[in-house]
């Protein structure tokens, strides 16, 4: 076993259980909380939170990894509380999003590799909260090549998990391949993929890409629920025959599965949110609810649903 850091402090990876792998507890944007505290109700989405994590907790789910970086308005000593008082285990993120501040768009990728390594070992914003993994994002195309600010950020995160051991997760666009670009950078700063956690990567059908990227040794995070409306985007039951089907090509032990859920995601009009919520009226037991039922009536073994849900994490964060 080993440890990694979550927000109540160090935990033994043993202790993970059911692990939902991308989630977010609350988002908004860089800055916007500390400097606009009263566009938002703080104690309702704390309240909230908890409500649901505990939900989640009495239906077996024990951690989830919060993905939710300085740019899409991280706010950790509100996650403090909602671990406190939920019972979940929640790990937390250094790293960026694809709203990467203009500060950092030409920067050395070893000064904000420093950066993330601080928030690792120190803590961030002078918490003493320590990140346990490290999150990047780009929305960069095959044809097109990574932006200038996303390569910066790749390599940063490359040099910090080298330096300090930590887990590399991503968010990708599935349909553009951008999984590829994100895998050469970490090849060429000598990361050892199997530390890495492609995201996104149940947006797309495409088992060519999938299955080329697991062979490469990286993990395949399959972490938007429910997703839709169809067609703009693949609805749960087309994401979870993607799992299925990866199960069956023998890549059970490098998939993971989360919903890349939030609380309250206050983007769009309210009618846009409630949308959202809709299409979702269970949060962060889509999972539990839908997609394992489903599974199993497809032929996987309840035992092969423990693997991908509990060993599985627990694997990616111990490298074992």
């Amino acid at each position: 076993m080993a440890t990694i850091n979550s927000i109540l402090g160090e935990l033994d990876t043993s202790e993970l259980g059911f692990t939902l792998t991308h989630e977010h507890i609350w988002q908004s944007a860089a800055g916007v909380n500390a400097t606009y505290p009263e566009f938002f109700d703080r104690e309702a989405i704390v309240e909230r939170a908890v409500a649901l994590l505990r939900e989640a907790r009495d239906e077996g789910v024990r951690t989830a990894v919060d993905v939710t970086t300085m740019d899409l308005g991280r706010d950790i000593v509100l996650t403090k509380d909602v671990a406190e008082r939920s019972g979940v285990n929640i790990i937390a993120a250094t790293g960026f999003w694809t709203d990467i501040p203009r500060i950092f768009w030409g920067a050395d990728p070893d000064e904000v590799a420093a950066l993330f390594v601080r928030e690792i070992e120190d803590g961030i914003e002078g918490t003493g909260i320590k990140a346990g993994i490290i999150k990047v994002a780009s929305n960069d195309s095959v044809e097109d090549g990574l932006t200038p600010a996303a390569e910066v950020v790749l390599r940063a995160a490359s040099r910090a998990s080298r330096q300090t051991g930590v887990r590399i997760t991503t968010h990708t666009q599935a349909p553009v391949r951008t999984g590829d670009l994100q895998v050469a950078v970490f090849e060429s700063e000598g990361v050892d993929l199997s530390t890495v956690c492609i995201g996104h990567s149940n947006g797309t059908t495409d088992l060519d890409y999938l299955t080329g990227l697991a062979a490469k040794g990286v993990w395949l995070g399959l972490d938007i629920y429910p997703g839709g409306p169809a067609p703009q985007s693949l609805d749960w039951e087309q994401r979870t025959e993607v799992a299925r089907q990866l199960i069956d090509a023998g890549y059970a032990d490098q998939i993971m599965l989360s919903h890349d859920w939030c609380v309250i995601k206050p983007w769009g009009s309210r009618e846009a949110q409630e949308q959202v919520q809709r299409r979702n009226p269970d949060g962060y037991l889509f999972i539990t609810r839908r997609v394992l039922p489903r599974l199993i009536e497809s032929g996987c073994t309840q035992e092969m649903l423990d693997r991908i849900m509990t060993d599985n994490p627990r694997r990616f964060f111990e490298g074992s």
